[in-house]
């Protein structure tokens, strides 16, 4: 990817985050922030408004993060498994197990005695679904081997950006959090394959520039015959 398409990818990833926190964040406490908007206190509105795009933009940098990190290991599994469908294997255990710990390690963890394991099921169960329906748009996009490493970054990616906010389990934050993170993992996710080829297009024109360029030079410089 050239560096004009990763400042791209940096900035609307940034838009991103802060915008779907911005969104997200108001709907999930609106109870707190209703009277804002029956009183009309517009400096409370924008305040709030700013601090959670800046929560947006904090989401995003950590997403980003772990972006660039699944792209390494994913090329380190490639070259030390030597096989495409071993590493899917392994991704597809890793990816049970960050839904089995979603689960089993937050109901043994926060659960009060005499409640139901079923509600835990369903920020996995959301997490799974979209998911499922990013690697469906990606491998539309580009082909079926993308399926695998694109269910494994939405699901074990996320839960390790999650994690801080996984470990105290307070509500608001921990769905603010889930979704921006969804939002930005799947805009990348879906993004990239458009970003590298575009990268590539522009390498081969400033290649193909600079050659002409080369030619010109030397048709210039060539000393006449007579």
């Amino acid at each position: 990817m050239t560096s004009r398409n990763w400042v791209r990818l940096f900035m609307s990833t940034l838009l991103v985050g802060g915008v779907t926190t911005a969104i997200v964040g108001f709907i999930i406490r609106w109870d707190e922030f209703q009277p804002y908007f029956i009183h009309f206190k517009i400096i409370d509105i924008l305040s709030t408004l700013i601090w959670l795009i800046v929560m947006g933009f904090l989401f995003s940098v950590i997403s980003q993060m772990g972006f660039f990190s699944y792209l390494t290991i994913h090329r380190f599994g490639l070259g030390i498994f030597k096989s495409v469908s071993l590493w899917n294997s392994v991704q597809v255990v890793l990816v049970l197990f960050g839904l089995f710990d979603l689960i089993y390690l937050r109901y043994e963890n926060f659960a009060k005695p005499g409640d139901s394991i079923i509600p835990y099921f369903g920020p996995a169960l959301f997490l799974l679904a979209v998911s499922l329906i990013v690697a469906w748009y990606k491998v539309k996009q580009t082909n079926r081997a993308a399926f695998i490493p694109a269910i494994f970054f939405m699901i074990v990616a996320t839960l390790v950006e999650w994690v801080p906010v996984l470990r105290e389990n307070e509500k608001n934050w921990f769905y603010l959090m889930m979704i921006s993170l969804l939002a930005c993992n799947a805009y990348q996710i879906l993004i990239l394959h458009k970003l590298n080829a575009q990268s590539t297009l522009e390498r081969n024109t400033r290649a193909e520039q600079k050659t002409k360029q080369t030619n010109n030079t030397k048709k210039i410089t060539k000393k006449p015959s007579m």
